[in-house]
């Protein structure tokens, strides 16, 4: 196409500069994080957690008040990342406020899913992992491979000619 066709008043060109005058704000849009992202991201920081070395393994510690043993979730993904999930409901049923029975004045203990997720090192033996929940507390004990023993230089009697 010939540029010397194309005037000013062309649609394409109207349409062209139009894109490129696009508003900040719609620029903000598109490269905004998604809603699972932040969703995602709101559960792991909400989700306190200690992680200890000890000689023999690394033990994660997660605080998990008015949680069930079932209503966790701990597993490993891509062979090296330790995933904490699960969700925490409201209160039994009748509790909730779903019948009108309940009106609650103030709720501040955080209900939903949650999710942290913890890089595992190279040492740590993905095939020994225990996970035990006790008193609100989750902890998940993940034992050391142990170093290869060092190779013992291989002695060569040396023979008289």
């Amino acid at each position: 196409m010939d540029v010397r066709m194309v005037s000013l008043d062309d649609p394409l060109l109207s349409t062209l500069q139009h894109l490129m005058d696009m508003p900040e704000e719609m620029e903000k849009a598109f490269s905004a994080p998604s809603r699972t992202y932040v969703r995602d991201a709101k559960a792991m920081a909400s989700t306190p957690a200690d992680v200890k070395e000890l000689p023999g393994a690394y033990v994660f510690v997660v605080d998990m008040p008015g949680l069930k043993a079932g209503e966790i979730k701990v597993q490993v993904e891509d062979g090296r990342i330790l995933v904490v999930s699960g969700e925490r409901k409201r209160g039994p049923d009748g509790e909730d406020g779903k019948d009108g029975g309940v009106k609650y004045l103030r709720m501040e203990r955080r209900v939903g899913k949650f999710m942290r997720k913890f890089s595992l090192p190279d040492n740590a033996d993905v095939d020994a992992i225990s996970a035990v929940c006790q008193d609100g507390v989750l902890t998940v004990t993940i034992k050391k491979v142990p170093p290869p023993e060092p190779k013992k230089p291989k002695s060569i009697e040396v023979k008289v000619a």
